[in-house]
Order: structure tokens, then C-alpha cells, then sequence
């Protein structure tokens, strides 16, 4: 009896976490892979992991879900780049691929300035990019993006100012 409820309270608690963060976590892994199903894959592998974690009586209470997930889910991402291939542009279109109707340009790249603030921010380094991106896209707070990629808070600020201040030398360079 006492492990059945135990359980059920697990359940509970995975039903809550999954709820509030499944959203920003597909927002977080799009992002990076630019392609939905693996997107998907990325925030179905997260919840897995996290859940054996949590069902598992060996491990500790996760103290901060939101950088657990997220550290997971980059490292998912991290996997996913791996299993990359690379598919010429030639075999896509013979494939029926038109880069110019693709679902990823119509719904995030939905204005011009939002696309060419993209780009430029696909120009940064992937380190400060992903800074960037954790930021003002997934709008996580300095304290939580230096507790998933562990690291301080004032390197991560720091990183950020300097990511800026490169998006601004972009931006003025592609107004030229």
C-alpha cells in the first residue's frame, strides 16, 4: 500500500513537471535542430530519462527540475547532432523538398526581421549562441542557464554581453 501510493505520487508529480516544462523544452530543442520530429524525440528522450531517474530508489531528489531537464535535453541534442547525416540539397528536391514552403520557414521564421535576427544569431559561436538562444527565446534566467551548462553566473553574463555586443557588429555589418 505505502509503495502503490508512493508511486501514484510520482506519477503526480511527473504529470506537473511534464506540463509545465514539455512546451519550452521542444521551444529549447527546435531551436537548435531545426527540425520538429527530432525536436519531439529530443523532449520524449528528456521525460524518459527523467522519469527512470525519479522512479529509480538509488538516486537523490532532484533539487532544480528545470536544470535537470534542460541538461538532459542538451545533451539529447548534443546526440542528435551526432547522428547527423549530411543529404545533399539535389536528393531533397528529387525527394519532393522545397526549402522555400517547408514548415520550419513558415512557422518560425515568420517576419523578415525575425528571420534576419536568426541568421545573425546562427553566426555566433554554438557556446554563446545556445547562451543567447536559453535567454531571449527560451526566456530562462541567467541563475538557471548557469546551472545547466554549470557554470558561474558572471561567466554567463558575461558571455551574454559579449554575445550582444557581436550581434550588434552583425547587425550594423549586415546593414552595410
Amino acid at each position: 500500500m505505502q509503495n502503490n501510493k508512493k508511486h501514484q505520487n510520482l506519477k503526480n508529480d511527473f504529470h506537473k513537471v511534464y506540463h509545465e516544462y514539455s512546451d519550452s523544452l521542444f521551444r529549447f530543442s527546435f531551436y537548435r535542430l531545426s527540425d520538429r520530429e527530432k525536436a519531439k524525440d529530443v523532449v520524449q528522450d528528456t521525460f524518459v530519462k527523467y522519469w527512470e531517474y525519479v522512479i529509480t530508489d538509488s538516486n537523490e531528489e532532484v533539487k532544480n527540475v528545470k536544470s535537470f531537464l534542460y541538461r538532459i535535453a542538451i545533451n539529447a541534442i548534443t546526440d542528435q547532432y551526432r547522428k547527423k547525416k549530411n543529404v545533399s540539397l539535389d536528393a531533397l528536391s528529387e525527394e519532393g523538398f522545397d526549402p522555400i514552403d517547408s514548415e520550419i520557414h513558415n512557422k518560425v521564421l515568420r517576419s523578415l526581421d525575425s528571420q534576419k535576427a536568426l541568421e545573425l544569431v546562427m553566426k555566433l559561436d554554438e557556446s554563446i549562441r545556445d547562451i543567447v538562444l536559453m535567454r531571449y527565446v527560451d526566456e530562462l534566467s541567467v541563475k538557471e542557464i548557469s546551472e545547466i551548462l554549470d557554470e558561474r553566473e558572471n561567466t554567463i553574463s558575461v558571455k551574454l554581453h559579449r554575445a550582444i555586443k557581436e550581434l550588434q557588429k552583425l547587425f550594423e555589418n549586415n546593414e552595410k
